[in-house]
């Protein structure tokens, strides 16, 4: 499966989330079944770095996105990616308008699982190192909560196959 994380300029909020999820899959041994990326809405920032705050508190956590550069979202993408998780409202707009209609099913905003009480990932752009703690709380949860559920869903899939095989 193919995740890519979206948010405006693809140095704050989505490549906090690939690092993240990046981890978690090094860290299952899912490499060979799931694969992220990170894009940006928007053409800002493209081949910089994370911004340099991101970068810190997630090194803080045990996170590495120093490999991670800006894009933005290629019309490519839509049809490589599984699914497609956006971190605001406003980029999921912008996903939906760019999207062929028959991908527009793999997008999806970051948070719609969550039990944050959030519907968005607040931008800390303009924020203190509190707005980076937030995002990485919310991707910690949401990510553990996605990739839990991949497993379990990998479980009983290999059950039900057990079953038939019998």
């Amino acid at each position: 499966m193919r995740i890519l994380m979206v948010c405006l300029g693809n140095i704050c909020r989505s490549p906090t989330a690939h690092g993240v999820l990046e981890k978690l899959i090094k860290d299952k041994r899912l490499d060979d079944r799931l694969e992220v990326d990170s894009a940006g809405t928007g053409n800002f920032h493209v081949s910089e770095a994370p911004d340099s705050r991101a970068t810190e508190a997630a090194h803080a956590r045990g996170y590495d996105l120093s490999r991670q550069r800006a894009r933005q979202v290629k019309s490519s993408d839509y049809e490589f990616f599984d699914l497609i998780l956006a971190m605001d409202k406003t980029n999921l707009s912008d996903l939906y308008e760019r999207c062929p209609p028959h991908c527009r099913h793999k997008l999806a905003l970051f948070l719609s699982r969550s039990q944050s009480g959030l519907e968005e990932v607040p931008d800390p752009y303009w924020s203190g190192s509190s707005g980076f703690e937030l995002v990485l709380d919310l991707a910690e949860e949401v990510l553990m909560k996605m990739l839990i559920c991949s497993l379990i869903t990998v479980l009983a899939c290999r059950q039900t196959l057990d079953i038939f095989r019998q």
